[in-house]
Formats: structure tokens, sequence, C-alpha cells
């Protein structure tokens, strides 16, 4: 197929919080099509839940950006493969060698020992708020939906409390999508090189922290290099800190659409955890990351895939397969609880808002607690929260864009 032929992807979003209506009907009649990229390169497109879980399973299928005919999303995308790679953006052996030095942070016991300091972080935050009156509206991105995770993921690296808030900004501004690219690309270099004068300063001064831990037992043994530390510190601090901003932002936004769902998690905070399971089937944060390219030609489904052709695997499509989900376009907070508890029983492990596989998200289970304690807290303590605009009015991401909120102002 030409790119004359091939649909022009990524799809845009017909309203700014619903998927690409090109996904509904792809999954009824081409599970498996051809796309246009911005290059012109015509990749594979992956919609159906039991096909991007092959994809993500098939070791025949490669992570790694620099290979020839790797499906690219931008320009910047592709000047960005020429970088370093982490372990997000390897094969094995590589990719498990190097997660490893990492995942002991994130196990679920390491992450609940942090509930405390995550729910001291949230309470914090959201008495600020409230100390500064409700009556004119506050932007609770900036306030709140930006330096929760931020100041959770400073505190792992090891990061002074004086330079959270200077961090955080920066961090605002490279990610953000407001600022120039000028903007970016310096906030970008100002966050590498702050992560490089933390990793010298650990190499001689360790402490309990991720860099120290990267530095003595990696780094000094000859492991890996002093590039890869600071590479693998500048993943944890940024991959998932725009998705985490979003999903905080989307579950406010998407409670307020659904009051009567807003009202079962006041009245019952124990649905924070199934309502954090739906809101991340429902809004896929992080939709086109999930790609790869074939090492080898290989079958899927029927479809011939040849040696050095692009795949993207649609989480974002998957998450709302009928064949998995029951109403899959409706959000509902009973989904994932079980059936003799009044819900759904549905199996949240199924959606894809962290990934499937051996690089589903090493950071899932902080991510998740964090949104737990979130959205545990954040209607207990702001019983009134309401949006300070017309919904209308509202700032989404672009439509061809992940889903997210820049802006979200809100009274209490």
């Amino acid at each position: 197929m030409t790119s004359s032929t091939a649909p022009s992807f990524p799809f845009a979003r017909p309203q700014a919080w619903d998927p690409p209506a090109e996904y509904d009907k792809l999954r009824a009649t081409q599970p498996i099509s051809r796309v246009t990229l911005w290059d012109g390169s015509t990749p594979w497109l992956v919609v159906k839940h039991k096909d991007v879980v092959k994809v993500l399973t098939d070791d025949r299928l490669s992570k790694q950006r620099n290979r020839p005919g790797f499906p690219e999303m931008s320009a910047g995308g592709k000047e960005a493969a020429k970088n370093k790679p982490t372990f997000v953006d390897m094969d094995p052996p590589d990719h498990m060698r190097q997660r490893s030095m990492v995942e002991p942070l994130f196990t679920r016991e390491a992450v609940d020992k942090m509930r405390p300091y995550i729910q001291k972080t949230v309470d914090t935050l959201l008495d600020g708020i409230i100390s500064e009156g409700g009556s004119k509206p506050v932007d609770i991105i900036e306030k709140f939906a930006l330096p929760v995770p931020s100041y959770i993921i400073y505190g792992i690296l090891g990061v002074p409390f004086e330079d959270l808030a200077f961090l955080t900004q920066q961090n605002a501004i490279r990610s953000n999508g407001s600022a120039t690219a000028t903007e970016a690309s310096s906030a970008n270099a100002t966050l590498l090189d702050y992560i490089g004068n933390l990793v010298d300063k650990r190499s001689k001064e360790p402490k309990d922290d991720l860099i120290s831990k990267l530095v003595t037992e990696q780094v000094l043994p000859s492991n890996i290099e002093r590039s890869d530390a600071v590479q693998i510190a500048f993943l944890m601090l940024v991959a998932g800190n725009a998705t985490m901003v979003n999903m905080i932002a989307l579950g406010i936004v998407t409670l307020l659409q659904h009051p009567s769902q807003m009202d079962k998690l006041k009245a019952n905070s124990s649905l924070a955890k199934p309502f954090v399971s739906e809101l991340c089937r429902y809004h896929t944060g992080s939709a086109m990351a999930t790609r790869r390219v074939a090492k080898v030609d290989i079958d899927l489904s029927g479809h011939n895939i040849k040696a050095g052709e692009g795949i993207i695997a649609a989480t974002q499509s998957a998450s709302r397969d009928e064949d998995i989900f029951s109403d899959a376009a409706d959000f509902d907070i009973l989904r994932f609880v079980a059936k003799e508890d009044g819900g759904r029983g549905e199996d949240w492990y199924q959606a894809m808002g962290y990934g499937w596989g051996e690089h589903r998200c090493v950071a899932e289970p902080l991510a998740r607690a964090e949104l737990e304690i979130v959205f545990g807290t954040i209607f207990q303590k702001l019983p009134g929260l309401r949006l300070g605009v017309d919904f209308g009015d509202v700032r989404w991401s672009p439509a061809r864009k992940d889903v997210g909120i820049t802006e979200l102002p809100v009274l209490f």
C-alpha cells in the first residue's frame, strides 16, 4: 500500500476526550492495516487487543529506535532516536539488564513503604490550595497535578528539597506544549545538566537514593558508564511525569462529567483503586508510544509483515476493545469491582494504560499508588470541587496528540 492510499496517522480525536473514531471502525473491519506517517512511511497499525498483545510479546519485533524502519511520530522523535538509549528502547538481554537496576525501587512492597510520604505530599499540596481560598479559579494542574508526581520522583532520585520548585518549573516548560521549541530544548538541557551534576556529587558522597544506587552499584564497578546513569535518572525524572499530570487532570474532569460516579467515590474512598484502573483504561495516557519494527519476516494474524517494516500497537484502541471490556466506550467506576460487590468483575490487568509484556511500565505500582492516594483524598478535602470555566473552555491537548489537559481552572 502506498502513502497515497493509506490514511494519515495519528488520527484526530473527534471530541477532546474521546479516542479517534477510526479505531472503532478498524477494529470491526481492518484490525491490521497500513497508515501513513509525517515522513511518508507506511507502518502497520494494529488495533485489536489480541493482536496488540501478540505484537508486545513477540521477540522478533524490536524496540530499538535506531533500526531502519522504526516508526517515529515526528521529526523531533527521529532526532531523539539518535540519542544514547535507555532500557525503554532496548531489546533483550540489554533491556532487562538495565531495567533491573531500577526495578527494585518500584515493586509493590517498596511502593507500599512510600505511601505515607505520597499521602503527606498530597495533603500538603491540597492544604496549601485550601489556605489560599477557593473564591477565585485556581489552576489545579500548576498547583497540584504537576507538583505531586514531580516531588515524589525527586524524592526517589535524591533531589534536594530546596531545588524542587525550580526543577518542577523546568519540567513544566519542557513538557506542557505551550513553550517554544527553543524554550523546551533549553529546559531539557537544564534538567540533563542538573542530573549530571547530581551524579557527580553522589559519586563523592553517596546517599540513600536512586542516583547513589546507580553510581555505587553500576558506575563505579564499570557495569555502566556515567552517561548511562545520567540518562536512566533523566528517564525516571521525565518519562511518566507528563502522563501522570494528565491522568490527574483527566481524572478530575472525568468525575465531573460523571457526577453520580463522583458521588460513589466521595461516599467510599476505597473505590479509588478500581477508579484508577478504569481511568487508565478509559484514557490510555501514552497512546502512541508503543511501536516496534520487525527484525525478520513474521506472520501476524494472517498478515505478512516483512523485516524492516514498522508496527504501531494502538494501546488506546485495545483498551476500548468490546471483546475484552463490556460497553467499552462507557466510563464505569465499578467495572473492575467484583460481581459479588456490585461491580462488573472485569480484569483490570487487561487494560493497556501501562503497556504490556516485558516493556510494561516499570513504575506502574508507583503511578497507581499516587493516583489512588490523589483520588482517595482530593474530593474528601475539596468536596465542592468544580470547574472554574465552562466545560467547553477547558484547554485540551491538540486533537492528533495524546489526550491531555494543559490548564484546568477549578473552584472549591
